[in-house]
């Protein structure tokens, strides 16, 4: 797969796959998953409480929302690249913090937790024919392809990592 035209996203996306740089996604897991994975083992358990404003997440709910974020996107991917024509559904990242219910989760099994989902992707993605990344779907209202949900997941994770780098200072 190569890297994603503008026209395989919607604009606000553009944020995310700017923060990749690679030209196809297994350069992408080759250059990031270890670290979008291994990031978050780095975190003190002592510091996973802390937001860094009121009314922001604490560094455990955003966790649990790049989680979240992760299964939807592979979702959208496997449902798009499947040729289901459904459109399919945003969702409301606060609603899904606010009764995600992360402050009692056990951080360890969160780690493991996104261990999987990650690797999950990963495989998912290669499972993918050159045409099933080119099939374009519909998305909160919004053309996107297979190819791009995989540059957009990446970004996304780089994104919350660049957060906790500039925001909660970690």
């Amino acid at each position: 797969m190569s890297r994603p035209s503008t026209t395989e996203y919607a604009p606000f996306y553009q944020t995310y796959i700017n923060y990749t740089s690679g030209k196809d996604y297994e350069i992408l897991v080759k250059q990031y998953h270890d670290r979008l994975v291994n990031s978050w083992d780095a975190i003190p358990t002592e510091k996973i409480k802390y937001a860094y404003g009121p009314e922001k997440w604490t560094i455990q709910q955003m966790f649990q929302h790049v989680i979240d974020t992760e299964r939807i996107f592979a979702y959208r991917a496997l449902a798009i690249a499947r040729q289901d024509k459904t459109a399919l559904p945003g969702f409301d990242e606060n609603t899904y913090a606010a009764n995600g219910d992360a402050s009692h989760r056990n951080w360890k099994d969160m780690l493991i937790e996104w261990r999987t989902v990650r690797q999950a992707t990963n495989l998912l993605f290669a499972s993918f024919t050159p045409d099933q990344l080119k099939t374009k779907g519909n998305c909160n209202g919004q053309d996107i392809t297979v190819n791009a949900i995989g540059f957009i997941l990446f970004g996304h994770g780089l994104h919350h990592l660049h957060i906790l780098k500039e925001r909660y200072e970690i």
